[in-house]
């Protein structure tokens, strides 16, 4: 320990892992999520169409939750869903989609991405 305090010690090792993003906080099935992964969108999409009680509390108290690389339709589908919710969602990255749902790309084979100059 060098020298430190256990306790400070401790709390060097936790510094880390309370610093990282939302978007790259382990998932439940322990794997790192990256805002384009399938683990991701999971967790995404479960807290936007069903928040828990406690999430819809802190809604309550005034969080704003950040989505990241959701398709517009499940960006339209959430607003259409929750209204009364809407206050509380922000949304980065959404992927624009063809008629059928289906990711369109740009020219560099990226997906294609709404900009709406934030």
């Amino acid at each position: 320990m060098n020298g430190m305090r256990p306790a400070l010690f401790i709390a060097s090792l936790l510094l880390p892992v309370a610093a990282l993003p939302a978007n790259l906080a382990l998932a439940e099935d322990g794997v790192a999520a990256s805002p384009s992964s399938p683990t991701a969108a999971t967790w995404q999409l479960r807290r936007l169409m069903e928040p828990t009680e406690t999430e819809l509390l802190r809604e309550s108290r005034g969080e704003v939750v950040i989505y990241d690389s959701l398709t517009d339709k499940e960006v339209e589908a959430a607003m259409s869903a929750h209204p009364d919710r809407i206050r509380n969602m922000m949304f980065l990255g959404t992927i624009v989609t063809d008629e059928q749902g289906e990711a369109v790309f740009d020219p560099l084979g990226n997906f294609a991405r709404e900009d709406d100059g934030c």
